[in-house]
């Protein structure tokens, strides 16, 4: 913080009895002592203390009164929301909480969970839980504002609830296999992949939808900002299904086998998938094939996750061979960081809002923690271990970190087991995205905006930023039409082949010849009749010299090509003195036996 300094010299001994001395243009209320003013002309206000924002910008040059005092306002009020958001910077700190030691001999992954509970404050530590649950192993999925827990066996118990005050919502028996589930736009709706197909329930687990179009589903994935919902399954198709209107928006082969391992980049919403062959593919709704095809690793990729904390910059898979890779996104010029695990079985990785990382695999969940998972290094070396908790429930299915909170909750064999991880979590919260204390009314009205303002799938991209840049100036080129009429500027992309080669230079002198052979016109310049038009298209098809041609149009030049060029600017040109011979009434001239013999000028 700011301190006041002033000159040890600027103050003097003061008497006393002391007389001020007015002067006549001095007015009677104001004091000329200068031991009382010496410090104010060495000090000054620091920044922090000044309330007052800057003087806003007047309009007196604007005739018009209203519009000068609506200006004004505005100016006045952007003046004190900006002053007002630099107080509130203050608040935000750099660093987020995390466990500090004492010495280099002490190390944070060897405290433990008791003593962090004991540690952290009263409500912090009641994320500190433990469910135990038959229906396991156990998926789980938190809603965006991070207030309300969805959990679903591999039996089929399925349940919905407030973790933070153990309210349930919903509890179901299902009966039969359940792969996954996930959210819709907040907790009033919730979505299961099911043994057959995807089935919607509401928040009192009334079932409300069958989606027989996805089949066998194995992973689910909902767009918050697009309302798509998108799945995999055993068959490789990727689906989107609008939840708004209902459509099935789009389904890609992804021509890779069964899919088990999904994520999505919560900044531009691009599906990752995760193959059996090692491959990780990169998916958007407006292309039929993946955006990005990665070799990740050389067995199957069981984990995958993206960080949101830097842009959804980094991403992090795992493989069955019990390696972890973190990749950088912009680049793809091989794995950032690389390092081995022990694996009794699927590794599951997530990412937290503020880039810890967090590895459950074999019986135990390893966090690792910024700047040291994101710094590039060459070797094998696994980065620097910032927490780790045994678990002894095994299979570890899931992972998955609490919004605005500092706890990282695992689904097990057994049940669930929450653990606080602290400085994971982002502590500020937007309440106009996600607020964690919104009521019924609120809840109501964000969901009619965001309808309002969803977001159309074309634009699901690699990149985000294109959305409002302007567009290249379209390829126009000036054809004529056949009728005699002006030229006209159509688009590039609109002309027919033969024109879009010709405007580019890439046309073909055998092409060039062919078109002009196979124009609609007869001998005095009127277009031939349609039925006559079909008849001299069908005439050609199936010819074995244009099927020749068609394969040796290169951009090299051949002997034989050329040779085939002069035979039939030959013919074309006999046809063309025959057609004017018949014309002028005049006899075509016979040819004898002997004119084949005889060579070409």
């Amino acid at each position: 913080m700011d301190i006041l300094v002033a000159r040890a010299d600027a103050l003097q001994p003061l008497g006393k009895k002391r007389k001020i001395h007015h002067s006549p243009r001095t007015p009677k209320g104001s004091s000329t002592d200068r031991t009382l003013h010496s410090v104010s002309k060495h000090t000054s206000v620091p920044k922090s203390f000044s309330r007052l924002p800057d003087a806003p910008t007047t309009y007196k040059h604007i005739a018009n009164k209203k519009l000068r005092a609506d200006l004004n306002r505005h100016t006045a009020q952007a003046t004190r929301a900006k002053a007002l958001l630099e107080d509130a910077e203050m608040l935000l700190g750099d660093e987020a909480g995390k466990i500090e030691v004492e010495g280099e001999l002490e190390k944070t992954w060897r405290v433990g969970q008791d003593e962090i509970a004991e540690g952290a404050g009263q409500e912090a530590a009641k994320g500190r839980r433990e469910w135990k649950l038959d229906g396991g192993p156990y998926r789980l999925r938190y809603t965006r504002n991070g207030r309300h827990l969805a959990i679903a066996g591999r039996t089929g118990h399925v349940a919905t609830f407030d973790w933070m005050t153990g309210t349930l919502h919903s509890e179901l028996q299902l009966q039969e296999t359940c792969r996954d589930i996930t959210f819709l736009h907040d907790h009033s709706h919730y979505a299961i992949a099911q043994k057959k197909y995807i089935f919607i329930y509401d928040r009192d687990g009334v079932e409300l939808h069958c989606l027989k179009s996805h089949i066998v589903p194995t992973r689910l994935e909902f767009l918050p900002y697009h309302w798509l919902l998108a799945s995999i399954g055993n068959a490789g198709y990727l689906k989107y299904q609008d939840t708004s209107t209902g459509q099935l928006l789009v389904e890609h082969r992804t021509k890779l086998g069964a899919c088990t391992t999904m994520a999505q980049n919560a900044h531009n919403a691009v599906i990752h998938l995760g193959h059996q062959n090692g491959c990780v593919t990169l998916w958007t709704p407006n292309l039929p094939h993946p955006a990005v095809q990665l070799l990740a690793h050389l067995g199957p990729v069981v984990g995958l996750s993206v960080d949101p904390s830097q842009g959804g910059r980094y991403m992090s898979t795992a493989g069955k061979d019990g390696t972890v890779k973190v990749w950088d996104c912009r680049n793809w010029k091989g794995a950032v960081r690389e390092w081995s695990v022990r694996s009794g079985g699927d590794v599951e990785l997530e990412w937290s809002a503020k880039g810890s990382l967090a590895v459950a695999s074999g019986g135990s969940v390893n966090v690792y923690a910024t700047p040291s998972i994101h710094t590039p290094m060459h070797t094998k070396a696994p980065p620097p271990l910032y927490l780790t908790h045994p678990i002894p429930h095994r299979p570890l299915t899931s992972v998955r970190f609490a919004p605005f909170q500092d706890v990282l909750t695992i689904g097990h064999a057994a049940g669930l087991s929450s653990i606080l991880v602290p400085g994971a979590g982002e502590p500020n919260f937007d309440s106009a995205e996600a607020d964690p204390f919104e009521n019924k009314k609120a809840r109501r009205e964000k969901e009619v905006k965001a309808l309002l303002d969803k977001i159309q799938p074309d634009m699901i991209s690699l990149d985000p930023e294109f959305v409002g840049s302007l567009a290249p100036p379209p390829k126009l080129t000036t054809v004529t039409t056949i009728d005699g009429k002006p030229p006209v500027e159509i688009p590039f992309a609109r002309l027919p082949r033969l024109e879009r080669l010709k405007a580019s230079g890439k046309l073909d002198e055998t092409e060039a010849a062919e078109a002009e052979n196979e124009k609609d016109l007869d001998d005095n310049g009127k277009l031939k009749s349609r039925e006559e038009r079909e008849k001299r298209k069908q005439r050609g098809k199936g010819k074995s010299l244009k099927r020749y041609l068609r394969k040796q149009r290169k951009n090299v030049i051949d002997p034989t090509a050329v040779a085939i060029r002069k035979k039939l600017e030959k013919q074309r040109e006999e046809k063309t003195r025959a057609r004017l011979a018949a014309k002028n009434g005049e006899e075509p001239k016979k040819f004898s036996a002997l004119d084949r013999f005889k060579r070409a000028p």
